[in-house]
């Protein structure tokens, strides 16, 4: 019979400090993992098993409400949906781009950063997304066509940069500054999302005056707002499993919480989003100008280029000097005995 032998677990002395997380103890995978081992062990209860499915699981429910959305729409030649269509796209990419970086990450230390360099890339893309939706749909009525409006999207497009190349530098400051390296991280992508919300805040803010406007899509907003501080928490504070090491290490600790939230509250935003773009659509249309190609579609062509080029240069020194760039130099943990 053709048997498939799963990859060898560790605990947490038995792997290099890059490899370490806060309260996590056992079911480390080894950190020379080969491509295939990195897939079978997707299958296999790990301590990152559940962080790739996730997210590799919510990637196919995007996709599907693409697809639907895709039979609904004329995203070829109506401009106003053009919006959305990066943000549908932004959606599937990122979680499936965790899932990945998550899956592959013990292939070597270099590797592991490499990995989430580009699921940083494609958090500061998703960043972008909204943006250009908020620009497009969530805008409140009184700032439409007002400077904030636009120059929101090239805004946004910088912030993607500076997230982006804030959060890779942060990993170049894991082993000797870790709390500095956690502050930058988060700070990464906090402000872009701050910036982002900008328009929704405020419209938020009237609604408390009683002057609510287009409020049917509020009560999603708010849900989205909720999950998000959840998220930024729970990445920020490694809670439960910094107050029980050990008991969190396959389920429940911080990460996979993370994922959750990320996930339910970008649902909610998506919800959120077409209920903007359905009802606010004849007044947008006769009040804002109409999206064009180069703030939409062309935005996110030069982000993708751009935070490639940020990512390229952040991992060639990985590349060049594997052993001493990344300041953690790779000792195997010595394999058990086969039992």
């Amino acid at each position: 019979m053709l048997s498939i032998k799963l990859p060898q677990l560790f605990d947490i002395h038995q792997v290099p400090k890059v490899f370490r997380e806060d309260g996590i103890i056992s079911g480390y995978r080894h950190p020379q993992s080969s491509a295939l081992d990195c897939i079978l062990s997707s299958f296999q209860m790990t301590n990152e098993t559940v962080n790739i499915w996730t997210h590799f699981l919510p990637t196919w429910y995007f996709l599907w409400r693409f697809s639907v959305l895709c039979s609904t729409l004329n995203f070829l030649s109506e401009s106003y949906t053009w919006p959305l269509l990066v943000y549908m796209l932004l959606i599937c990419v990122y979680p499936f781009t965790s899932s990945c970086a998550h899956t592959f990450s013990t292939m070597s230390p270099e590797a592991r950063h490499i990995c989430y360099f580009f699921d940083y890339g494609a958090l500061s893309l998703y960043s972008l997304g909204c943006a250009i939706t908020y620009s497009s749909y969530v805008m409140p009525d009184c700032w439409v066509n007002s400077w904030l409006h636009q120059h929101f999207v090239p805004i946004a497009i910088c912030n993607t940069l500076f997230c982006t190349s804030l959060s890779c530098y942060s990993r170049f400051l894991e082993m000797q500054f870790p709390h500095r390296s956690k502050i930058l991280r988060t700070g990464a992508f906090v402000f872009p999302f701050i910036f982002d919300n900008i328009p929704l805040f405020y419209r938020l803010l009237l609604c408390c005056g009683g002057s609510c406007c287009h409020s049917e899509a509020l009560p999603s907003h708010c849900y989205h707002l909720l999950f998000a501080f959840l998220t930024c928490f729970l990445f920020a504070s490694h809670l439960p499993e910094r107050l029980a090491p050990g008991r969190f290490d396959y389920f429940g600790h911080s990460h996979q919480l993370f994922h959750i939230c990320a996930v339910v509250g970008t649902h909610f935003q998506m919800e959120a989003v077409l209920a903007d773009m359905n009802s606010r659509r004849a007044w947008l249309i006769a009040q804002a100008a109409v999206p064009s190609f180069l703030s939409t579609l062309g935005a996110l062509a030069l982000s993708i280029i751009l935070n490639l080029g940020i990512i390229g240069i952040f991992s060639a020194p990985l590349l060049w000097n594997p052993h001493h760039s990344a300041n953690h130099p790779l000792t195997p943990p010595t394999k058990r005995k086969q039992q």
